[in-house]
């Protein structure tokens, strides 16, 4: 066989592992160990499996990940997540759908800290949904809201999405968190405008909440201010360049842990949590990267993304065409996997083809997360669907799936903004340092 054919089956022998339910992470390592064996040589094969684990784990540019995931479990733990919906549902509750505002922007505020959409649905579902239920809001509404607004962590800073492809593609994490910022805004705004309107049309979706005196309103910023003031600075310091995205990593952490022992949350229990809990997911991510990298040697070995490269580039559509087809496979895949493992499985096939085409690697990098973020609500299967279905076992999941559809439209109203618009993307990035 040909090195091009040993790559086609491995891609097929690596989707038939997780089919059957293997971890990615091994699958990735073991298809591209065989296959470097095969395309190469058994010592190049041994030879990666003994390089890569250390050189990941040592590399001082993915030292972001645990820092961040670090400052998201602190919050999370000392019940951040609380004060966001209860500062966003006191200024937004008195409004048509006034609940469902509140929960998709506490939803956008949390997943700048959570840095994970599985994680701010499953925080604000907890949140939000017996909330939703006392006001009498409609099933459909209520989780349809919380299982959207939970795919707003892939974009607004600090992404843990956005971190794993800047490393696999060697782009700017500094960059790829500020071409997030406006896409992660524009998805907020379209999900209350979307939650608005029905509600204004059909009052029984979503009752208004009660006022608050504008004393409650600023206490409740008062409650929440450390956080979002935390996000801002690091957000400002990598625009302005005072620290690089590791060092922002560790600013948060730092500031997530003073701010908690000076509100006097933080004790060794919640301490604990929030280790051992960015232990393991940290472990997890590093077990999927080493077993990407690996995998990604074996590719290049096959030539097999440079001949799809070449395929690609010769057929009679339009770059924005060809973009489409992508999108169309991210929805496709979004029904068994998460953003992450989609990235590691991904990029280094399409990637290459994105560059070949002309496409900006930030912009790039941003309209394909949306996409995988919204493949994670798409019917048939959408992870952060069976998230909401086990906050809310008593909702049927065709009800959950229902209520998904009108923020459907408006993502891939969003998404086709930013393939017509890429400024929307690049202009921050643009004038930072």
């Amino acid at each position: 066989m040909t090195p091009l054919e040993i790559g086609i089956l491995g891609l097929v022998a690596l989707f038939v592992l997780i089919v059957l339910g293997v971890p990615i992470g091994f699958s990735m390592g073991l298809v591209g160990v065989v296959g470097l064996w095969l395309v190469v040589s058994p010592s190049a094969a041994f030879a990666k499996l003994e390089v890569v684990p250390f050189q990941k784990v040592s590399d001082y540019d993915l030292a972001v990940l645990p820092l961040f995931l670090l400052m998201a479990y602190i919050f999370t733990n000392t019940g951040i997540g609380k004060d966001l919906y209860n500062l966003a549902y006191k200024w937004l509750g008195r409004f048509p759908g006034g609940l469902g505002l509140a929960t998709v922007t506490a939803c956008g505020i949390f997943a700048a800290i959570s840095s994970s959409s599985i994680a701010t649905a499953a925080t604000m579902g907890s949140v939000a949904l017996p909330e939703m239920k006392r006001f009498k809001y409609d099933p459909r509404l209520a989780t349809g809201t919380v299982a959207a607004g939970g795919t707003v962590g892939s974009l607004i800073p600090p992404s843990g999405v956005l971190i794993i492809y800047g490393i696999l593609t060697q782009t700017s994490i500094g960059k790829l968190f500020l071409g997030g910022w406006i896409p992660g805004i524009m998805e907020v705004v379209s999900y209350m405008i979307v939650i608005y309107l029905l509600c204004r049309f059909n009052p029984l979706l979503g009752p208004r909440g009660e006022s608050f005196s504008f004393k409650e309103k600023f206490f409740a910023f008062l409650n929440a201010g450390e956080a979002i003031g935390l996000i801002l600075f690091v957000l400002l310091g990598l625009m302005v360049g005072w620290f690089t995205p590791t060092e922002a990593g560790a600013v948060g952490a730092v500031g997530a842990l003073a701010f908690s022992l000076i509100r006097k949350r933080l004790t060794w229990v919640t301490l604990k949590k929030a280790c051992i809990s960015t232990l393991r997911t940290t472990g997890m991510i590093y077990g999927i990267l080493i077993g990407a990298f690996i995998f990604n040697y074996f590719l290049a070995s096959t030539r097999l993304p440079m001949a799809l490269s070449e395929f690609v580039s010769q057929l009679a559509l339009p770059p924005l065409a060809l973009l489409g087809v992508i999108i169309l496979v991210y929805f496709f895949l979004g029904c068994f996997l998460d953003a992450a493992a989609m990235h590691v499985l991904t990029i280094p096939i399409f990637f290459p083809l994105a560059v070949s085409l002309g496409f900006d690697a930030i912009w790039f990098g941003v309209v394909v997360t949306r996409a995988m973020e919204v493949a994670m609500i798409t019917p048939p299967i959408g992870m952060n669907v069976f998230v909401i279905a086990g906050v809310a076992p008593d909702v049927p999941m065709g009800t959950i799936f229902r209520g998904i559809v009108p923020f459907l439209i408006a993502d891939i109203i969003c998404i086709i903004l930013l393939l017509m618009v890429p400024q929307l993307i690049l202009f921050l990035p643009s004038i930072a340092v």
